[in-house]
């Protein structure tokens, strides 16, 4: 991807799954990566498991530590927002401590990593993980879903404010097979899910981490402001 090269990269989550394709990606490309992620282990190994990088444990929830990996980066071009949990739960029997604790990493971790960001960009780029789950109902994850809209309408009123130097855009994805979604569903559930899906099957999040390179790249500098999915027909 042209425009890569030598970029200072955050990503969020960015030591496992989704995120962790992201960061490999970004460093094929040239860029410089830092992830910022909650997993004590993941970040712990990340530098050996994921050569170049520099991982840095924080809960994006808590905003002074945020702001502290952030001062730590220092300028940066582009952010990936990428950090999120779900509990899968019928909406009946989801608690309040479920709830908060899900708004507080997926919406307010994005909004504080989003925020911190861009005050540290002249120019730059912000792209959120938002999921086909803030675009349609998906039963058994009411909070998940919602904080997955509201993810989607704060990535559309920052493009508009922040436009012409930070470009914002929401990717959606559906179903991608990551340790979360294994660890969620079992194999049969896997199955009947991807005979729902046109394609037939899960995403690799190699599959994202390319689109995230896409969208940062001078090749994709006419995007801001797009909700885009990638979920191999299914919301089709």
């Amino acid at each position: 991807m042209k425009g890569l090269r030598d970029k200072r990269v955050v990503v969020t989550g960015g030591t496992s799954g989704i995120g962790e394709a992201t960061s490999r990606r970004f460093l094929e490309e040239g860029a410089h990566v830092t992830a910022l992620a909650f997993g004590e282990e993941e970040v712990a190994t990340a530098p050996e498991r994921i050569p170049g990088i520099e991982a840095i444990r924080l809960d994006v929830a808590d905003r002074e530590a945020v702001e502290a990996a952030f001062e730590r980066v220092g300028t940066l071009d582009v952010l990936i927002a990428n950090a999120g949990i779900s509990v899968r739960k019928p909406f009946l029997e989801i608690e309040q401590a479920d709830w908060q604790r899900v708004l507080d990493v997926n919406l307010t971790g994005v909004f504080n990593c989003a925020q911190t960001a861009a005050r540290r960009m002249s120019e730059g780029v912000i792209l959120m993980t938002a999921s086909t789950n803030g675009l349609t109902g998906h039963e058994y994850y009411a909070d998940y879903n919602a904080s997955k809209a509201g993810v989607i309408l704060l990535a559309r009123t920052m493009a508009l404010e922040l436009a012409p130097k930070i470009r914002v855009n929401a990717v959606c994805p559906g179903y991608v097979l990551t340790p979360m979604q294994q660890a969620e569903y079992t194999p049969e559930m896997l199955a009947a899910v991807n005979a729902g899906i046109p394609l037939g099957r899960h995403a690799r999040s190699e599959e994202l981490a390319a689109l995230y390179a896409f969208l940062a790249s001078d090749e994709g500098a006419y995007f801001t402001g797009a909700v885009i999915s990638m979920d191999g027909g299914e919301t089709a």
